[in-house]
């Protein structure tokens, strides 16, 4: 997908209900995703491991 770059609410998929779901089968494990930040690094991984933290 063109323009796949931040983990928020500016992309298609909406990842907080996703990783909720994935918690909610009971997994444990860690999840993995592709991420190029567009902004400063440290903030947007910040802002990507808030939203992803369920």
């Amino acid at each position: 997908m063109p323009g796949r770059n931040e983990i928020d609410d500016t992309q298609e998929l909406n990842y907080e209900p996703i990783m909720r779901a994935i918690a909610d089968t009971g997994f444990k494990g860690f999840v993995a995703q592709e991420f190029i930040p567009r902004r400063e690094p440290l903030a947007s991984l910040t802002q990507a491991a808030r939203i992803c933290d369920v």
